[in-house]
């Protein structure tokens, strides 16, 4: 039966309609002045909005409320409350107040915060976040909320991002007015993120520890078919993933969120999801909503969504593209080249700037897209490098190579492409290619940044660009303040000019993948840091401490809380994947090698005392094999249960990382190699568990 998608779309949000239809107008109006300024909210009109709201989410099935933030932990946290409200002789109301609405009380002290909090100081509060719609799941009306502590230091990754995108709105608008563009009085960034998953069968998932715990799997010998052919790209639905898919736009669509396309990825089991753009914030939250949606979707179709940067060794992981862009509040998207780019000096300014944050901030950008799981997809020929680049595109390149020489740019004819077949329409050929090797490409009117894991939060990274991007703003404001007007485009081209020449080494419009790339970017002084142990440092570095001081988005303590919280992170995650790969190798595994060793070592015996002249040189062999790697795993395995006991006593975290990545991540790969080259000689029912072979194609 079709369904009304306009009806379904957005039904259980607190959207602008319904506030319209529920609030007094002076209310709606001073709401909409807080959403659009940023202006105070009263508490008068947050009691107003607060009976709206309960009474539409009760209207909807509602019972409970809660403060939906993301704190440190990269997941989201919630704790619900009921309307009811004791009014005597043992009946109850359902009431909500605008001091609910606008402030919670959740324990502060069960949260990361990298030393900014004792664990008896256990006050934290949650703010409202109006700019975010509330929605309801589950029969709670979730309100999207702010969370900092006792202290008023920010414990979430939404107060970051917030204060980044009021600092680059006013930088934006200064900008801009200095320009000429008068009419403009802010600049929002606008964000699609496509978000990469697999998916796998449920009964199955649950025989694997490594899935259930890790998110990925330790070891495994790979199928006797990967993603070599090439015909999982794009391919046909297959018909449980087709019901999954279609389930999860609606549960989506009913949040409001504007899931867009959905097809194949390129391994086995792989799959992509990509929403429309929307306004930073919104758009962080919707994510975190999409990837929460995802995993409960699949549980209802018998299925698991694995999000993990790597789930299966031997083909491709999973990312998520991060899609950036700037727009006035009258709508102009500010990356927008036009038909002329080469005199569109808007758009050169802010072009520009965003090279000159990248080239600058190139280290926090990389520190953004951190993390254990992503670290197996960077460099690794399937993703970006972990060298930061920008791709421009032939004609943008063009565009400032005339600039810094100061030669004559003509405008670029746009070219009609010509397949060949008459019946085949001509249609416009873009200005840029599309380079998936590269980190940060630009794709027509926005910025990919494709570097990011796909369990990762893309608030971290949103506010790093939006910070970087707004200080190149405030250095160019003051190159060309005072300036004359007459004189303004002469000015700024000899600014961009200048910028070009210092900021071009960022520029990389080739292949990504290749190593005589590694060597180029190494002499052109870029950042290569291949692991999150090695990037974390610069986090703390002093040019990056004075950006985020400078421009109120984190204090120097907070800064150093989110390192040391980033390290935690890093050191307890190979902590749990090395336990995790001790316990399947001797409960599991070694078991299954000594079994099947001792069953194939009796018949071979049995066999040749039965007919002596009978070669039994392969079955040999194998035993000899299997009882080598039998051997070799028992005192790795055993290596790495005291090379981890050793890490877990080290105090400093940032050596506790090194350790990690230097010895405990080399040991268990060593193992990884040992145990899946052996599993690929045993029998599957001898195993216990589902192989790769069962895992990457049983749906």
């Amino acid at each position: 039966m079709a369904k009304n998608i306009p009806a379904l779309y957005g039904s259980l949000v607190f959207n602008d309609k319904v506030m319209r239809n529920k609030l007094p107008k002076d209310m709606y109006k001073a709401l909409r002045k807080t959403i659009e300024n940023g202006t105070h909210l009263e508490l008068d009109v947050a009691n107003s909005v607060a009976v709206a709201m309960k009474e539409w989410a009760v209207e909807n099935g509602a019972t409970h409320y809660t403060h939906w933030f993301q704190p440190m932990t990269g997941f989201t946290a919630e704790k619900h409350d009921s309307f009811i409200t004791p009014s005597g002789e043992g009946e109850v109301i359902m009431d909500f107040s605008g001091k609910e609405l606008i402030k919670g009380e959740p324990d502060a002290s069960s949260f990361p915060s990298g030393g900014l909090r004792a664990t008896f100081e256990a006050r934290g509060y949650t703010a409202w976040d109006p700019t975010s719609p509330a929605f309801i799941k589950d029969g709670t009306l979730y309100i999207p909320t702010a969370f900092c502590s006792y202290s008023g230091e920010a414990l979430d990754k939404k107060t970051p991002l917030l204060r980044s995108m009021e600092t680059l709105s006013t930088e934006a608008v200064k900008m801009l007015k200095l320009l000429g563009n008068d009419t403009v009085t802010s600049v929002s960034t606008t964000i699609g993120p496509e978000q990469e998953y697999f998916l796998v069968d449920k009964e199955l998932y649950k025989k694997r520890k490594d899935l259930v715990f890790c998110g990925r799997t330790l070891f495994g010998a790979p199928a006797p078919k990967g993603q070599e052919m090439e015909d999982h790209y794009f391919g046909t639905l297959k018909p449980r993933v087709s019901a999954y898919m279609h389930d999860l736009d609606e549960e989506l669509w009913k949040l409001g969120i504007p899931a867009k396309t959905k097809h194949n990825e390129v391994a086995p089991a792989q799959h992509e999801l990509a929403p429309v753009f929307d306004t930073a914030n919104v758009a962080v939250d919707h994510n975190q909503l999409t990837m929460e949606v995802m995993k409960k979707v699949a549980d209802k179709h018998g299925l698991v969504c694995l999000l993990h940067e790597k789930p299966f060794e031997g083909i491709n992981g999973s990312g998520k593209h991060n899609n950036w862009s700037l727009v006035t509040n009258d709508g102009v998207n500010l990356l927008n080249p036009g038909t002329t780019p080469a005199q569109n000096i808007q758009f050169l300014v802010f072009l520009m700037a965003v090279i000159k944050a990248v080239d600058d901030y190139a280290d926090l950008m990389r520190i953004s897209a951190c993390g254990a799981g992503n670290d197996h997809r960077l460099g690794g020929n399937e993703a970006p490098p972990a060298i930061v680049s920008i791709f421009l595109g032939d004609e943008l390149t063009a565009v400032l190579q005339s600039i810094e020489n100061d030669t004559y740019f003509g405008k670029q004819e746009k070219i009609q492409m010509n397949i060949g077949a008459t019946v085949l329409p001509h249609f416009t050929k873009d200005n840029t290619d599309r380079n998936r090797t590269s980190p940060f490409a630009f794709t027509g009117n926005k910025f990919e940044f494709r570097m990011l894991g796909s369990s990762a939060s893309v608030a971290n990274p949103n506010m790093v660009l939006n910070t970087a991007v707004a200080e190149a703003l405030s250095q160019f404001y003051k190159e060309l303040e005072g300036t004359a007007p007459e004189d303004m485009e002469h000015a700024v081209h000899e600014l961009i000019k200048r910028a070009i020449q210092k900021h071009k080494k960022v520029i990389f419009n080739g292949n990504g993948y290749s190593e005589e790339w590694v060597k180029e970017a190494e002499k052109r002084g870029l950042y290569n840091l291949a692991s999150t142990p090695e990037a974390l440092p610069r986090f703390i570095a002093e040019k990056n401490v004075e950006l985020f001081t400078k421009h109120h988005i984190f204090t120097k303590e907070e800064i150093y809380s989110r390192y040391e919280i980033l390290l935690e992170n890093y050191v307890k995650t190979i902590g749990i994947e090395s336990r995790t790969l001790q316990e399947m190798l001797t409960k599991d595994f070694l078991p299954a090698v000594s079994s099947y060793t001792g069953s194939v070592a009796r018949d071979t015996a049995s066999r040749k005392a039965f007919l002596p002249s009978l070669s039994t040189e392969k079955e040999e062999k194998l035993v000899t094999d299997l009882t080598s790697a039998y051997e070799t795993l028992t005192g790795k395995v055993e290596a790495l249960k005291q090379l981890t006991c050793e890490v877990d006593s080290i105090e400093d975290m940032q050596k506790a990382a090194d350790a990690c990545h230097e010895k405990v991540l080399p040991l268990m790969e060593e193992l990884r190699v040992t145990a899946s080259d052996a599993e690929a000689k045993i029998p599957d029912a001898v195993l216990g568990y589902p192989t790769y072979d069962q895992l990457l194609f049983s749906l």
